[in-house]
């Protein structure tokens, strides 16, 4: 498993070092590698592999912070597999695995929508994608219009709503699977791997930048906020796998664990972000240099599928369950 997860990464890394373009790129690395099915079992055309093998090809993108539509699909193809319409999965995930169709997911935490047809959150991939399953009422439709394009401080990655007033949809049969926990464990990963490459740059460079005829990476000042940029990073990992590790089993522990790993990510990939715009002095904030995307993707990922302070309010009454 470790051996083949190596591979695994090598294979996206290799791929995404070569600069591939957003069009197009999707369906190369759909095609020769296979993330779009990673965890669409073998009938259906996919690789019947674990969230585990999804959160490696995530980690990747969320290192170059790719436009590619994995956030979106794993959550959707976890959807579509859990919902029992036989027709949805055979129409769709081929296709899906193919990298021919881009499909996202989108729902209100409510799970309802508001009087003028409005799913409101921040979903990734919708703008991009052919279909798009909401869940409202717990119940899941397929759509395929209605779609917004949100304006946001990312500009790596489009992010939508739905606006569903008088828009054609199709209820699928059997109710909406959990979508929460899912999608928590898959943006960790990308965001771990958001916030363990800006330190990787920002390590390199405060070893090629001198002042003073040293590099600046010598003082001690930036040695110790480098360091605990990595205790940041080294505990965001643990947290990382520990929600995916669980939520692919289907453990009892795993909102616990999936909610504590947004919120360490979360506040991980922002705190090095910053530090990675703060050690790079002025050159961070031009165009010419990535550090401010690092820095805005962090802050919206934050914001993605509830914001950190929501999830400690959802972790407190779980924990005192599990003191008592």
């Amino acid at each position: 498993m470790v051996e083949e997860r190596a591979a695994l990464r090598a294979a996206v890394r290799g791929l995404l070092g070569g600069q591939i373009a957003a069009e197009g790129g999707w369906t190369r690395l759909c095609k020769e590698i296979g993330v779009g099915g990673l965890t669409v079992p073998e009938e259906c055309g996919g690789s019947g592999a674990t969230l585990g093998e999804a959160a490696v090809v995530l980690e990747e993108f969320g290192r170059v912070l790719s436009p590619a539509p994995m956030l979106g699909t794993v959550p959707a193809v976890h959807a579509l597999l859990g919902s029992g319409d036989d027709d949805a999965r055979a129409r769709l995930l081929p296709a899906i695995c193919a990298g021919e169709t881009v499909v996202a997911v989108a729902w209100q935490g409510s799970g309802a929508v508001s009087e003028d047809g409005l799913v409101s959150g921040v979903f990734p991939d919708v703008p991009a994608a052919d279909v798009v399953l909401v869940v409202v009422d717990g119940a899941l439709y397929e759509v395929d219009t209605g779609i917004e394009v949100a304006a946001t401080l990312d500009l790596t990655r489009q992010l939508g709503t739905l606006r569903l007033h008088g828009v054609p949809g199709r209820r699928l049969d059997g109710p909406a699977p959990e979508l929460r926990d899912i999608a928590c464990a898959a943006l960790a990963a990308e965001q771990l791997g958001t916030a363990e490459r800006a330190l990787e740059l920002t390590v390199a460079y405060v070893q090629e930048r001198h002042q003073f005829g040293r590099p600046i990476g010598s003082f001690q000042v930036l040695q110790h906020r480098l360091a605990e940029a990595y205790v940041r990073v080294q505990a965001a990992r643990s947290a990382a796998e520990a929600a995916v590790q669980a939520v692919a089993d289907g453990a009892a522990e795993a909102p616990l664990l999936a909610a504590a790993a947004k919120v360490t990510c979360s506040e991980t990939v922002r705190a090095v972000a910053a530090e990675m715009v703060q050690m790079h002095g002025g050159i961070a904030i031009t165009w010419e240099h990535d550090a401010h995307r690092y820095l805005r993707r962090a802050w919206v990922t934050a914001q993605m599928f509830g914001t950190p302070e929501s999830h400690v309010a959802r972790l407190t009454p779980m924990l005192l369950s599990t003191a008592d």
